[in-house]
């Protein structure tokens, strides 16, 4: 099977190429290698490599090229902070890139998955028949590209599957998401800010575990058009999430309550059709806390974006 992974740069992304390595699977990676698509997060993969565009036509003669089986399209913006702060760039990305793919997969036929997000259902607890009720411009943007893929399946038949992953952490994930946040801030002896009440609910899954489900789907070979929501099945408020990884750090997290973020949904929950096994949030945690302690020369870099260092930093 040849797998092309767009944004194979990034957090997930990166996860996946590491699954299809220890499936015996050499991928194709295409980044554009922004802010958080970095090649810091392939090494010691097995891969080629190639920096494009997914909003670009060039993307279209890589295709062409290298004819992969299967394309999986993890190139996303993905911070809602960001996407309040900056949300065309989110509707270039996410909607246009997403649709630069489909067209794609109509001329050369090819296989296509789709990475999309929990989100689109809002604050409802979704089955993956759930009507799509995005709050902020990321989410709206994520609802959008999987409209535009039921669209393609039906009016082109192009082969598609959309998966739909609850909140991820891990390895490699850019610090200004709230786990890596919590680690390193709290490594620099200072405080972690948290919106409103800090009791926020989201749904927890390891990334390994994510890549592991993702790729099965793959090798299955259904691509009808099919949603697959992937869930943890390990929901916990932020502030529930921040004392669990002190405790695992053997140390007090100093925490800053702030204003809260424009529409920020209380909670995010979804049910899912596939059976598969997790890793327990404990278990994660402890891995990602190491995985950080022991890897400074890859977030060290990076603890000056606004994103990072900012209380607020969706504000304009």
């Amino acid at each position: 099977m040849k797998v092309m992974i767009v944004g194979g740069a990034g957090f997930i992304g990166s996860a996946f190429v590491r699954e299809a390595n220890r499936r015996g699977m050499k991928p194709l990676v295409a980044d554009l290698l922004t802010y958080a698509g970095r090649r810091e997060n392939l090494v010691g993969t097995d891969h080629d490599f190639v920096r494009a565009d997914v909003r670009s036509e060039d993307i279209h003669g890589l295709i062409k090229e290298f004819s992969p089986d299967v394309v999986v399209n993890f190139a996303a913006e993905t911070h809602v902070d960001r996407s309040i702060y900056k949300p065309q760039e989110f509707v270039t990305t996410n909607v246009l890139g997403s649709v630069n793919l489909l067209e794609a997969a109509r001329k050369f036929d090819f296989s296509y998955v789709h990475i999309s997000t929990d989100e689109v259902y809002g604050e409802e607890c979704g089955d993956e028949n759930s009507p799509l009720r995005p709050s902020s411009p990321y989410s709206a943007s994520k609802a959008s590209a999987d409209l535009f893929v039921k669209a393609y399946v039906r009016t082109y038949g192009i082969k598609s599957v959309i998966v739909r992953p609850s909140n991820n952490y891990g390895p490699r994930q850019f610090p200004e998401k709230l786990i890596p946040k919590v680690i390193i801030r709290t490594l620099l002896d200072t405080h972690v800010p948290i919106y409103g009440d800090g009791k926020t609910e989201r749904d927890w899954i390891y990334v390994e575990d994510t890549a592991k489900v993702i790729l099965d789907l793959v090798e299955r070979g259904e691509m009808r058009g099919e949603v697959h929501n992937i869930p943890g099945g390990q929901r916990y408020s932020v502030v529930d999430v921040i004392k669990m990884v002190g405790e695992v750090m053997g140390k007090d997290v100093r925490v800053k309550f702030v204003n809260d973020r424009p529409g920020h949904d209380r909670r995010y929950c979804m049910t899912s059709k596939l059976r598969y096994t997790v890793t327990p949030i404990r278990e994660g945690l402890r891995k990602t806390v190491e995985w950080y302690l022991e890897n400074r020369w890859w977030w060290e870099p990076l603890t000056n974006d606004k994103f990072f260092l900012d209380d607020e930093p969706w504000r304009v």
